[in-house]
């Protein structure tokens, strides 16, 4: 797939049809998302990629958030509450989890490096996923429960989970969303 194909095709999926993902292409995915610029090529990223029982026990534990956003869906109707309640013990059916990490910092050039830098890696994973005919859904939604989290994959106190990336093969594929036009303020 044309790379800009992949930027102008690529959707949050939210529901996977629970087919395994060859390995093979895992190691493609994570050494694209390696590929990302960063300061001094610190390369600050982690991929800690769940499948199976792993991936399973990742669902349990991010089943716990929905807890922490209760008084935020308090004022939608029940069916979204439901829906999300299913989302997380579910993680939409996608069969790969990855939790991505960074080192933990106290300074703050150093966080948003890190950050800045590992977005750019998670969007070159979910490009690569697309070409590879696959659908993925970037989660930040980990705070509440990434404690558990961390202990599950063996992450250490010295990183912090970023968000959990969802692999999968699409069961829906959504409409594109629109995109703002006025974006740029062109200078010159």
């Amino acid at each position: 797939m044309e790379l800009y194909e992949a930027i102008r095709t690529r959707r949050s999926v939210r529901d996977y049809d629970g087919a395994e993902v060859d390995h093979a292409v895992l190691e493609r995915l994570v050494a694209a998302a390696g590929a990302a610029p960063s300061p001094y090529n610190a390369q600050p990223w982690r991929f800690h990629v769940a499948t199976g029982a792993t991936r399973d026990a990742v669902c349990e534990i991010t089943a716990l958030s929905t807890v922490h956003l209760q008084e935020y869906l308090d004022v939608l109707p029940p069916s979204r509450l439901a829906q999300a309640e299913h989302f997380f013990a579910s993680l939409g059916g996608a069969p790969v989890v990855i939790a991505v990490t960074v080192p933990c910092s106290d300074d703050d050039l150093s966080r948003i490096n890190e950050y800045m830098s590992t977005g750019g890696a998670v969007q070159n994973l979910m490009l690569a996923a697309t070409a590879e005919g696959l659908a993925c859904c970037n989660l930040t939604f980990a705070f509440w429960v990434r404690d558990k989290l961390s202990s599950l994959l063996g992450i250490g106190q010295d990183r912090e989970i970023v968000s959990l990336v969802l692999v999968g093969h699409p069961a829906e594929v959504p409409n594109d969303p629109g995109r703002l036009e006025t974006i740029a303020t062109y200078l010159g």
